[in-house]
C-alpha cells in the first residue's frame, strides 16, 4: 500500500491541521457554510461540533451539500465494480459495498474524499461498546440489552466479513489487500457508518391502499460530509432536508451566539445512542429514554404459583400462541409517558389471564374476538401512567412483577434510582453506562410505582 500523503502547507510553510483541510476541501466541492457557524473542537459536547457565530433565526439553512460531495457506494472510485458484482455482495445488513467503498477511500493516498476522512486519524474516539473489553461491557451494561445486542453485531460483522467482504478483496487486489483491509478495520469502518452515515428517507407516492402495504427497501446509508459534524440531543434546533441536487441543514429553532447547533439523529433511547453512537444523553434531559420489559419476564410470572398440570399447561399454551401473534417481538417498550408498544402488552395480559374456556374460544377465532373491538385511543390511554392505576388488578400485579424481575436484571436488587453517578463517573465509559442504567430504572420505578396495589 502506499504511504500517506502529506498534509497541505499554507503560506507561511506550516502545515494545515485536518479540519482546516476538511475545510479547503469543502470549498473546493462548493460546499456552502454560513458565515454564522463555525466547526469547532472546542466549546462543544463532543470532538467536533457547530457553534452559532451570531445569532441565527428559524428557517436559516446552516449550510448546503451537492450531492457529488456525498461519499457513498455510487460516487467511490470503485462504483462500476461494486456495481457489477452486487449479487455477491448481498447481506443482512446491506452495508457490503458502503463499506468496501470506505475501506478502499479510507487507504487511498488519492482519494477524493482524503481531506474528510483524515478528520478521523483512527477510530478510537468512536467509543462503542463493541470496543470495550467484553468483562467491561457485561459489568457496566448489565440489564440494559446492549451487550446481547453487541454480541450480536460482532458476531455478524465476523460473518459478513469472512463470507463476504474478504472473499471479494481477495479477487481484487489491485483495489484492496487483506493486509490492510483487515476485520479490525472493517469493524471500525461499521462503527463509522453506525455513527455517522445517513439514510435518505424513503419518498412517499400515491396509490390505493394494497400499493401502499407492499414493504419497500430501505435506502442504504451514505456519508454527509459537514452534516455528521453536528452533535445529537432530542430538543434539537437543526434538521437535515434533502432535496434533488442538495442536502440542506436548516435551523429548526433560534439560536443565539455561542450555542451549539444541534441536529438529530431521530428519536432515540440512551441506551440505543450508546450501542449506535458511542454516546448517551443525560438521562433526565432525553425525552426518548426507553426500558424494555422482556415478553419472558411477563411469562415468569404468569407462572409462578401455578399448582395444577392443567393450569400450566393452559398457560404454555396462551403464551405458545402469543409468541406466534408477536412474531420477534421480544419486549414491550415503556417511554416517559406509558407503554409505546400497548397493543402488544394489551393482548399479552389478556390472553395470560384467560380461563380455559375463554381461550378456547380465542383460539378459535384465530385471535379475533367478534364481540369486542378496542379502541387503539382508548389503549393508549390506558396503558399511559396516568391510566395504568385504573387496569384490571390481575393485570398490574403481572406488570408490577414483570418490571421488578426486569430492575433485578441490573444486578443491583432493584434499588431506586439516584442522582449520583454523573459526578461519580470515573471515565466516559461509566458516565454513558449511568446514563442509560439510570434512565431505564427509572422508567422501570414509575411503572412498579403506578402498578402498585391500590
Amino acid at each position: 500500500m502506499s504511504t500517506a500523503a502529506k498534509r497541505p502547507k499554507v503560506s507561511d510553510g506550516s502545515e494545515l491541521s485536518p479540519l482546516q483541510n476538511f475545510l479547503r476541501w469543502c470549498d473546493d466541492v462548493s460546499l456552502v457554510l454560513n458565515s454564522k457557524v463555525k466547526v469547532s473542537k472546542e466549546g462543544t459536547v463532543a470532538e467536533y461540533g457547530m457553534l452559532a457565530t451570531d445569532d441565527i433565526e428559524e428557517g436559516e439553512v446552516l449550510f448546503t451539500i451537492p450531492r457529488v460531495a456525498l461519499l457513498h457506494q455510487g460516487t467511490s472510485e470503485v462504483s462500476s465494480l461494486l456495481e457489477r458484482e452486487k449479487s455477491s455482495l448481498e447481506s443482512s445488513s446491506g452495508w457490503v459495498p458502503l463499506l468496501l467503498a470506505l475501506l478502499y477511500e479510507y487507504t487511498s493516498t488519492r482519494s477524493h474524499w482524503r481531506p474528510y476522512l483524515s478528520l478521523w486519524t483512527d477510530f478510537k474516539s468512536l467509543d462503542h461498546p463493541m470496543f470495550w473489553p467484553k468483562e467491561e461491557r457485561e459489568r457496566l451494561l448489565r440489564g440494559t440489552g446492549i451487550p446481547e445486542a453487541v454480541d450480536r453485531d460482532l458476531a455478524n460483522i465476523r460473518r459478513e466479513y469472512t463470507d463476504v467482504v474478504l472473499p471479494f478483496i481477495q479477487r481484487h487486489p489491485k483495489w484492496w489487500n487483506p493486509e490492510a483491509h483487515t476485520l479490525e478495520l472493517y469493524m471500525q469502518l461499521v462503527a463509522f457508518v453506525m455513527a455517522y452515515s445517513f439514510q435518505e428517507p424513503q419518498e412517499e407516492e400515491d396509490g390505493d391502499e394494497e400499493e401502499d402495504e407492499v414493504e419497500t427497501t430501505p435506502n442504504p446509508p451514505m456519508m454527509v460530509p459537514m452534516a455528521d459534524m453536528l452533535n445529537h440531543v432530542a430538543n434539537h434546533n437543526a434538521n437535515l432536508e434533502f432535496t434533488p441536487d442538495c442536502l440542506k441543514m436548516v435551523c429548526v429553532r433560534p439560536v443565539h451566539k455561542g450555542q451549539e447547533v444541534f441536529n438529530t439523529y431521530g428519536q432515540m433511547a440512551n441506551w440505543q445512542l450508546l450501542h449506535m453512537y458511542g454516546f448517551a444523553e443525560p438521562h433526565q434531559s432525553n425525552s426518548n429514554d426507553t426500558a424494555d420489559v422482556p415478553a419472558a419476564n411477563l411469562y415468569q410470572v404468569a407462572t409462578q404459583g401455578i399448582q395444577s398440570d392443567l393450569d400450566r399447561q393452559l398457560t404454555e399454551e396462551q403464551w405458545e400462541m402469543l409468541c406466534e401473534m408477536m412474531g420477534d417481538k421480544t419486549a414491550f417498550v415503556f417511554g416517559k409517558q406509558g407503554c409505546l408498544t400497548d397493543t402488544d402488552l394489551h393482548t399479552a395480559l389478556k390472553v395470560l389471564s384467560m380461563s380455559k374456556e375463554e381461550f378456547s374460544e380465542f383460539k378459535e377465532n384465530e385471535g379475533w374476538e367478534e364481540d369486542e373491538e378496542e379502541d387503539d385511543d382508548e389503549v393508549s390511554r390506558a396503558f399511559s401512567y396516568d391510566g395504568l392505576p385504573e387496569l384490571k388488578p390481575s393485570w398490574k400485579w403481572l406488570l408490577h412483577e414483570a418490571a421488578r424481575l426486569t430492575l433485578q436484571s441490573y444486578g443491583d436488587e432493584g434499588a431506586a434510582p439516584t442522582e449520583e453517578g454523573e459526578e461519580a463517573a470515573p471515565n466516559r465509559r461509566h458516565l454513558n453506562a449511568s446514563r442509560v442504567r439510570h434512565g431505564q430504572r427509572s422508567i422501570l420505578s414509575t411503572l412498579m410505582k403506578v402498578t402498585e396495589k391500590s
